[in-house]
């Protein structure tokens, strides 16, 4: 297999791979589109099961991420990192400056972010080594853009409700949460302080035991969690949880979680819809995190970051209300959007060379 026959190329405009033998890195960076501005995404840290599954996440995580910028209103393009290895052994100093010191040779192009598997400490031992990190401001969350991610999957609940049933009400809603990481608990927290009944799983019993006693989240076990009968599921831990094998077995009527990459592929869009199961696209919805982290490395006044992000409930409605006219998959018609928005800029921007000229 080569990259530009890989299954989720999409005209990437850089990919780069690096290989540290004294520290063991090895990570790839993909830049998949700059027409906004600097590529921006997270630097995600996993023990992948081969290389080939490592360039198919950060092919994918980076696409997603032009869109998320794009249905944002940011002025950013989309990138992802990963590096290949355990975060629970493998991380070290020597790591973390390898790391740094490859982001740094791109001179900008990419931007690193937090991400499943590194934390703020990560980002903040990196940025001893390259300006190009961001999520590390002293902010009222030390940094950690989790709490704005969650924020905006849970407009999203309210705004798909509001379309499914008429009412953003949460009372006595069921909500069945997947992973309970950074993100997930922050959700479940927001659900169950609006009146909403909130079930949840999680492959590590300390973060499920946590949301019990704290929460009074009613815990599930990982097998289960996907088919339960709720009103919404939130799928907030690794992609791919929504596949063609899953999605005969869903009994919630609404989709909105934080995951990336929550299709296995493109066809389970379709396959939600053909059910009439609301499906609110993953990079659309979960984009309160790189709104936080653009926030901070612009040094934007952040008494209007809520307002930012609770503009995703819009973007939501109007994908929504297309979706229903056109009587095609929201996800289909979210990527649609974003690359109107993209082709808007880009024409845009060749206008004023042309005036400047």
């Amino acid at each position: 297999m080569t990259v530009f026959n890989a299954p989720s190329f999409d005209d990437h405009e850089q990919l780069v791979f690096a290989a540290d033998r004294a520290s063991g890195l090895r990570a790839i960076i993909a830049v998949h589109d700059t027409r906004l501005g600097a590529a921006v995404g997270g630097c995600r840290m996993y023990p992948y099961a081969s290389d080939e599954e490592a360039l198919d996440d950060v092919l994918r995580l980076s696409r997603g991420m032009t869109y998320k910028s794009a249905l944002a209103g940011l002025p950013l393009g989309g990138g992802k990192s990963v590096i290949i290895g355990d975060p629970g052994q493998h991380k070290s100093p020597a790591l973390w400056q390898a790391m740094a010191e490859f982001i740094e040779s791109l001179g900008g192009r990419y931007v690193a972010a937090e991400d499943s598997g590194t934390s703020v400490e990560d980002l903040q031992a990196m940025s001893h080594y390259t300006q190009y990190v961001s999520g590390v401001a002293e902010t009222e969350h030390g940094g950690d853009p989790s709490p704005s991610t969650a924020l905006g999957v849970f407009v999203a609940i309210r705004r798909a409700l509001r379309h499914r049933l008429g009412a953003e009400d949460l009372q006595d809603v069921h909500v069945a949460i997947q992973g309970l990481g950074h993100v997930g608990f922050a959700l479940a927290e927001m659900l169950v302080a609006a009146g909403a009944e909130v079930l949840a799983s999680d492959i590590n019993p300390v973060n499920l035991a946590r949301a019990q006693s704290e929460l009074g989240v009613t815990p599930v076990s990982t097998e289960d969690v996907l088919e339960l009968d709720v009103d919404v599921l939130a799928p907030c831990a690794l992609g791919g949880a929504l596949n063609e094998e899953s999605i005969s077995g869903l009994r919630a009527g609404i989709i909105a979680g934080a995951a990336n990459n929550q299709l296995r592929e493109q066809a389970d869009g379709a396959r939600l819809a053909d059910r009439g199961i609301l499906y609110c696209p993953d990079f659309l919805i979960n984009a309160g995190g790189i709104i936080d982290v653009h926030y901070q490395r612009s040094g934007l006044d952040r008494s209007s970051l809520g307002t930012h992000i609770e503009s995703i409930g819009d973007r939501l409605s109007e994908v929504l209300k297309r979706a229903d006219c056109c009587h095609r998959p929201t996800g289909e018609i979210a990527e649609k959007l974003a690359e109107e928005l993209l082709n808007e800029c880009s024409v845009t921007a060749k206008q004023g060379l042309r005036s400047a000229a």
